[in-house]
């Protein structure tokens, strides 16, 4: 079937974003920036100043190391307990961070934990989305109690994800925990490494952040204000079926019978796309709200009479 879709505003495929790496935004240090009780997934409070969720995809392990100083200096200057998750023991993470002002008073006063991926989970381990969640709460709960601003995570989780059955519990707390964050003094960056993970499934995941590196068309992220969820990029009919899975992997639940989308980045949407948003809205009793500031998905969805899919247009 041919597709139908309507271009809305925002720079065309392939133009470099405002930052000029490229990126959904400019990147600290790399070229992006990541400066600054598990429930489902429905619309929230006030977005958090130092909200940040990034995914950086890398095929070099020194991009891995100049990432965990900036984040580790970064962290420690804010004042927040920064964690290095990664399959690397402590003495090796220990020197990539030699050059870190104060790194040895840092792990002493515990505002510095090294945290090898083989002591916290199992080999070939599938992640429980909503106890992950619950240990990262609990985990801000006691950074918090203890004086720091913040928990800051970097996560090397390539390990995690190399099954589908992995990647499937994965991506569903990526969503549950970006979207406890946005709300929260907790913010993290995920990386994957291009050896091990194909693009299409480092893809999976990184649809799933608004910040990445990775080359993904389109970005399915916690919304702000009483958006459950923000879309960005493009929806077509190359991307639609990774479109519907990371919608049902999100699982966004509805509020007062409405599941606002805001796509106020979103530049393309085809019928497909629609039709994953309406089957959606059916799933959960509700009515999917699209939040754009382009009249042209309105007509799309008059054309194929979604009485379950809304548009609304905002300035």
């Amino acid at each position: 079937m041919a597709a139908i879709g309507f271009r809305t505003a925002g720079p065309a495929p392939g133009d470099p974003s405002p930052g000029g790496h490229g990126l959904a935004r400019p990147l600290a240090g790399l070229g992006i920036d990541w400066a600054h009780g598990a429930e489902p997934v429905t619309s929230g409070s006030v977005t958090h100043p130092g909200y940040t969720h990034g995914c950086l995809a890398y095929d070099d392990p020194a991009t891995l190391r100049a990432l965990a100083v900036a984040q580790v200096t970064a962290g420690l200057a804010a004042g927040e307990q920064v964690w290095v998750v990664c399959p690397e023991d402590r003495a090796t993470v220990t020197g990539w961070l030699a050059s870190v002002p104060g790194i040895d008073a840092a792990r002493r006063r515990d505002a510095l934990r090294l945290v090898p991926v083989g002591e916290a989970y199992r080999h070939g381990e599938v992640v429980d989305p909503e106890r992950q969640v619950r240990a990262y709460v609990r985990a801000t709960t006691e950074a918090l109690t203890a004086g720091h601003t913040g928990l800051r995570v970097l996560a090397e989780a390539t390990s995690l994800v190399r099954t589908t059955a992995q990647r499937d519990a994965f991506a569903r707390y990526e969503h549950r925990i970006d979207h406890w964050m946005r709300h929260r003094p907790m913010s993290a960056v995920c990386a994957y490494d291009r050896r091990q993970l194909d693009d299409a499934a480092i893809a999976e995941l990184a649809c799933l952040h608004p910040e990445t590196n990775a080359d993904v068309l389109f970005r399915l992220h916690a919304g702000g204000g009483d958006s459950v969820v923000a879309l960005a990029g493009e929806l077509d009919p190359s991307n639609h079926r990774d479109f519907a899975a990371a919608l049902e992997r999100a699982d966004p639940r509805p509020v007062a019978g409405r599941l606002v989308f805001d796509a106020a980045e979103l530049r393309f949407v085809d019928h497909r796309s629609l039709l994953h948003l309406r089957d959606h809205a059916r799933r959960h009793d509700a009515v999917a709200v699209l939040r754009t500031p382009s009249r042209a998905p309105a007509r799309l969805v008059d054309l194929l009479g979604l009485s379950e899919v809304r548009v609304e247009v905002v300035r």
